[in-house]
């Protein structure tokens, strides 16, 4: 990263933190240099981002959705099929915002204790800055909407009272949270906005923004990992080894999972809440996909040893991981 001016460092130490210290920057500084404003850059007012303008445009797509591919929802008439596309962005948005809610406590409490001059301050404050502009951007979208919707489960709620504790005694594991999280919904929106099928303006706007900026939340992520769990002893790497893939598979199906309202709203067959996200090949291949730059991130910095392979396999969310960061999935696997 250093620039061809810039004399080398000899020290290995030094070298890795001057390099950790820069990426930050840079990333700090695509905060300043390119950034939105909900309010400003999304055009609420415009008549045809009424909720109910050209409601068919809620219909769920088929590229980035398993219910808008199942059988089951195919067969309901449209009007069914836009009620059931409102509450299921509506709950995505809610989930979105509750869980950026959590981030962002935790991550304020694991700033609180950096030393001065720490490079991770400035950039972790440009994120929460970002972060508390997607809870705006999130909620106002479902108020748009109008769907009464509950965001996450009851049991996953509960991840707000534990957030704070982890970012502060585990901060490698708090930010592997941070990816189970962020990983599932960048894929999906990247997803939706690469197959060019129609969606609401309001749904494409609030993703455009997101997608942009998660980009560089997503980039920190795997650079604190990078820097911070090789640090770590042998005991604590086998232990964040094993945690991955029970972080991923279980803050990753909070995430895209609807909650039990969902499922009662709409009458959704047991038969067909199975299939769609825990049974049907299909439905667990685009689960573990989520994961892929994961995996290649858990290789990288040394945690896929052969325990951790069998625990990523068990949770069934083992695979392929990506060459590249963001690597768009064909036929089911990381090209």
């Amino acid at each position: 990263m250093m620039s061809p001016t810039t004399t080398p460092i000899d020290d290995p130490v030094v070298a890795e933190a001057v390099e950790y210290a820069h990426k930050l920057l840079l990333l700090s500084e695509g905060s300043v240099n390119r950034s939105f404003d909900p309010f400003e850059d999304i055009d609420w007012e415009n008549p045809d981002f009424d909720a109910n303008t050209k409601p068919e445009r809620w219909i769920l797509p088929a590229s980035a959705d398993p219910i808008g591919r199942h059988p089951w929802y195919l067969a309901l008439s449209d009007e069914q099929k836009i009620a059931v596309g409102k509450y299921r962005q509506a709950n995505v948005a809610k989930v979105g915002l509750q869980f950026e809610s959590i981030l962002i406590s935790g991550m304020v409490n694991h700033t609180f204790g950096l030393a001065n001059g720490d490079p991770e301050f400035r950039y972790c404050t440009h994120e929460m800055s970002e972060e508390l502009n997607h809870t705006q951007m999130f909620q106002e979208m479902v108020n748009r909407i109008g769907v009464d919707v509950p965001g996450m489960g009851p049991f996953v709620r509960q991840f707000r009272q534990v957030a704070v504790p982890i970012a502060v005694l585990f901060p490698n594991l708090f930010f592997m949270a941070v990816l189970a999280g962020e990983e599932p919904i960048d894929h999906i929106q990247k997803q939706v906005l690469r197959s060019g099928e129609e969606v609401h303006p309001i749904m494409r706007g609030v993703m455009a923004i997101h997608v942009a900026e998660e980009a560089r939340h997503i980039s920190f992520a795997h650079e604190f990992l990078k820097r911070h769990v090789p640090e770590q002893n042998q005991v604590s790497k086998l232990v964040l080894s094993i945690a991955m893939p029970i972080v991923m598979f279980i803050l990753g199906r909070s995430i895209v999972t609807p909650p039990k309202a969902f499922f009662d709203e709409f009458q959704v067959p047991a038969k067909v809440r199975k299939e769609l996200f825990y049974g049907a090949e299909d439905s667990k291949q685009a689960f573990s996909d989520y994961f892929v730059d994961v995996r290649a991130l858990a290789q990288e910095i040394g945690l896929m040893n052969p325990i951790a392979k069998r625990v990523w396999k068990m949770f069934g969310i083992a695979g392929a991981a990506s060459r590249y960061r963001s690597e768009p999935i064909r036929s089911g696997k990381a090209a």
